[in-house]
């Protein structure tokens, strides 16, 4: 249990790290040295002045395969032309979830969703330099082919790959989908908001997953999708052109804390926002994510924090990865963004330069063999970002409290005025209630009055005057709850004023007091002010 959990321990059920967001990469790495296509056209005996005609050839292969596999399943075909943006992109997320919920599709494909985006791909152009024709590889456009499908055991994903050469494939994969295909699997029960885990029975077991998602064997896993939209991959394999290289590009690795109510999440969220926002400096940002401050670091660290409709998003930035935290639903997310993974390290096995092998840290890579790592960074960073918010001061039952306290109440069937702590009449009052010497004799109505004037008063009428007001205001302070009746109260010790008992043990008659003022001591509650404090209502 984190610094976090410990301190919020009676509002939490647990906590789970995942991986959230996953988008892997496949490469034909083998294509891009350079001579590698001249190569590879020359094993299949064609020259390199018909790549054009060549690749045409093989788009329109990677295209009716796509569009075989979707009517085969009879499933719908969809063109976008010419999208660039990322807007289009989320809509087309959009189209297929809203294409899979309309049908009812539970396991296979959805859809498949072609469109024109920008992509680095070889063409073919004449070299100044050499004066003869060279392939190169620049930033143009070609058609992209999205393979949207629900899969037994990662849920709703899309396979994509690129119609001209060198044939690059992107896979992505929700964490949580897949963890609550496992969760199902294994028998145990959660319940699930959205993108959401609320509740998990078995939270241990839960975490072996997500423990044994991160060491797969990733490169099996994503050689089966690639498969089956690359048409091309038998003929480049046996070229010995090999086959592709996986990169994990972007993951997000999440860490949920899961609170029991979203009321109770609400209670110390905001609190936690503004500690997040305006109390983490650039040197906690660095320590999250695995650096130190020295001299020769060039990184620049950026904080910001942005309201959506869903509720606030705190994030902090550093050399293209971040970490983020914001609320969904009862879930408290923490998760840690890796773009650029070289800014940390693993621990590899090299070979220096006598042959000797040894260990050493050297920078973390992208491909699937340091994924292991990756999730282990991520939890780093999600662990040392929590332990940070442990220490925000919550403030949000004093700000509802003083909140409810600047407004009028009803009171059994008694409307009392709000007070204003800002108003120098309401504060005096508030520092006399409040004065040490209350806490444990409690304070009466003359003590109050001592305080609140400080010259004698001028005739009896004033003194009467003044024990009327503060009567007054000790009813208001009752009316608001600040104050409350102690029945359990140690006897008051005699008051010098007032009269010996009699040998029978009875009080000789003593003066009729206000209605307002019973024989009883009244207590300062604890949830408003920080003291207590008991009212002896004698004047």
């Amino acid at each position: 249990m984190g610094a976090f959990e410990d301190v919020h321990r009676q509002h939490i059920i647990g906590s789970l790290a995942m991986y959230d967001r996953m988008i892997f990469k496949g490469h034909l790495s083998s294509l891009y040295s350079e001579g590698a296509v001249r190569a590879f056209l020359w094993a299949q005996g064609i020259p390199i002045t018909e790549f054009t005609g060549y690749a045409k050839r093989t788009t329109e292969q990677i295209a009716v395969n796509a569009r075989r596999l979707a009517t085969e399943a009879g499933r719908p075909v969809i063109s976008f032309d010419h999208v660039k943006t990322r807007n289009r992109v989320q809509q087309k997320d959009e189209l297929a979830h809203s294409i899979a919920e309309r049908d009812g599709i539970t396991e296979g494909i959805v859809c498949l969703i072609s469109a024109v985006q920008p992509c680095m791909s070889f063409q073919v152009r004449n070299s100044i330099k050499t004066h003869r024709i060279e392939v190169t590889r620049r930033e143009r456009q070609c058609l992209h082919h999205y393979l949207y499908l629900v899969d037994p055991e990662f849920g709703f994903m899309h396979v994509r790959i690129q119609g001209w050469m060198p044939y690059e494939i992107q896979i992505y994969i929700n964490g949580r989908e897949g963890l609550a295909r496992q969760l199902d699997k294994h028998r145990i029960g959660y319940l699930r908001y959205d993108n959401s885990l609320l509740k998990i029975d078995n939270i241990d077991g839960a975490s072996k997953l997500c423990e044994h998602f991160a060491h797969r064997a990733w490169p099996r896993v994503l050689n089966a999708f690639a498969r089956r939209l690359n048409p091309l991959l038998p003929t480049i394999k046996a070229k010995k052109f090999g086959g592709y290289y996986w990169v994990l590009d972007q993951a997000e690795i999440a860490t949920d804390v899961m609170f029991k109510t979203r009321p109770e999440l609400l209670a110390v969220w905001p609190d936690l926002v503004r500690h997040a926002a305006l109390n983490m400096s650039s040197e906690d940002v660095l320590g999250f994510l695995g650096r130190k401050l020295h001299p020769s670091l060039t990184a620049q660290v950026v904080t910001d924090a942005r309201r959506r409709p869903e509720g606030w998003r705190v994030r902090h930035r550093m050399a293209g990865n971040w970490v983020k935290v914001y609320d969904k639903a009862s879930v408290l997310r923490v998760e840690t963004t890796i773009n650029n993974p070289r800014e940390f390290r693993v621990l590899r096995l090299v070979t220096d330069d006598q042959g000797q092998r040894e260990r050493r840290w050297c920078p973390m890579r992208k491909g699937v063999g340091d994924m292991w790592r990756n999730f282990e960074v991520g939890i780093g960073s999600n662990h040392r970002y929590l332990d940070a918010l442990a220490a925000a001061p919550l403030k949000g039952e004093g700000v509802a409290a003083l909140d409810a306290l600047c407004r009028p109440r009803t009171n059994h069937g008694r409307t009392y005025a709000r007070f204003n702590p800002l108003a120098r009449d309401d504060l005096a009052l508030f520092r006399a209630a409040l004065a040490g010497e209350h806490v444990i004799t409690g304070f009466r109505n003359t003590d109050i009055t001592n305080r609140l004037y400080t010259r004698p008063p001028a005739d009896r009428d004033e003194a009467h005057r003044r024990c009327e007001r503060v009567s007054r205001l000790i009813t208001k302070m009752r009316g608001h709850g600040l104050i409350a009746t102690s029945s359990t109260s140690p006897p008051l010790p005699r008051h010098p004023l007032r009269p010996a008992r009699h040998d029978r043990g009875r009080r000789p008659p003593r003066p009729s007091l206000p209605p307002h003022l019973p024989g009883r001591r009244l207590n300062i509650r604890p949830s408003c002010l920080s003291k207590h404090a008991n009212l002896r209502p004698y004047c």
